[in-house]
């Protein structure tokens, strides 16, 4: 039984306990502002659903440049911090450099990738982010009524391309004809904050057709669900639950529970348990977000697909390109 199988179950429901821990977990977030609504709001979620359902504390941290990332790993490692919780894959040379220094310390990163040989007090989480790109791919596509979708990201990295990879060849496996617009927001962390921007490339893309855009880009995606309300097109959230942002506006927000995750590494303190984890659909560790904000805008055919490709995803019986296997997708040129 994995450790995301144990907390989150078919209903992705906290079972959280307090745990042996005899110290508090710390949080730190990445780059974009603890309250984005997306990535790092997850996070902050999953923290305090583990204050709340455990009757423990912690103490967490903004980050506001690059240099803070080592000085905030050391700084709650020193204090006695356990587990330290970090979000955002720029964390993984910074853990690399600390966790040696600190062997009692279990380190956590969400979306990066640190070597469990080399440093065995540390847990990679990691998500199919492409799977469950690829299902709110296929809602776009069915919902598309000009025959073009887009798609804005944050800072170019690999990470963000396999989520245009998975949306891509989502939306082209119910149209092969579909034309899917592919845009970034930029190449530094800055990327991760810059709403005005995603609003600008947002309105590029529904000059070019698109009625449906899918924001992958942290507090930025902001800008791009605004446009697109304000334009009367979908759009696509991410991370988070987004569909309450624009009611009826909002086609889906594709779920990674990065909120159990964190809920569930804090609740196992020090006995948390090392090594990589890596959630896709089979674990309830993304998927598509339906509520009474979106369910006029998801028909039961729309449903009915996607639930279907869900179940063949996990089965083995469609395979969704991993664009961070090979630098590649076989869906969409960058």
């Amino acid at each position: 039984m994995t450790l995301m199988t144990k907390f989150l179950g078919a209903s992705a429901a906290l079972a959280l306990t307090a745990g042996a821990a005899l110290a508090d977990p710390a949080l730190i977030y990445d780059l974009g502002g603890k309250f984005d609504k997306s990535f790092n709001e997850a996070a902050y979620t999953g923290a305090e659903a583990y204050a709340k359902e455990t009757g423990g504390s912690y103490r967490d941290i903004e980050l506001q440049s690059e240099a803070q990332r080592e000085q905030a790993l050391r700084r709650f490692a020193e204090a006695g911090f356990n587990p330290v919780v970090s979000t955002g894959f720029s964390m993984s040379t910074p853990i690399a450099s600390v966790a040696a220094d600190y062997p009692d310390t279990k380190f956590v990163t969400i979306d990066g990738f640190v070597s469990p040989d080399e440093h065995p007090n540390v847990l990679s989480i990691l998500f199919a982010e492409h799977e469950g790109s690829y299902l709110v791919g296929m809602m776009a596509a069915m919902a598309s009524e000009t025959g073009t979708v887009g798609f804005v990201g944050g800072m170019d990295v690999p990470l963000i391309r396999k989520f245009a990879c998975g949306y891509a060849q989502g939306a082209l496996a119910v149209n092969p004809d579909l034309k899917v617009i592919s845009n970034m927001t930029g190449t530094t962390p800055a990327a991760w904050n810059d709403p005005v921007k995603g609003s600008e490339l947002a309105k590029a893309q529904i000059a070019q057709g698109a009625d449906v855009i899918y924001a992958a880009a942290g507090g930025t995606g902001l800008g791009v669900l605004q446009t697109a309300a304000d334009e009367s097109i979908l759009s696509i959230g991410v991370d988070s639950n987004q569909n309450h942002l624009y009611p009826g506006k909002v086609l889906t927000s594709m779920l990674k529970r990065v909120d159990v995750a964190v809920a569930e590494t804090m609740a196992q303190g020090a006995d948390l348990q090392t090594g990589v984890m890596v959630l896709g659909l089979a674990e309830n560790g993304v998927g598509y977000a339906l509520d009474e904000n979106n369910e006029a805008l998801v028909t039961p055919e729309m449903k009915a697909a996607v639930d279907d490709a869900r179940e063949k995803i996990v089965a083995g019986e469609i395979e969704v390109h991993d664009y961070s296997s090979d630098d590649s997708c076989p869906a969409l040129s960058f």
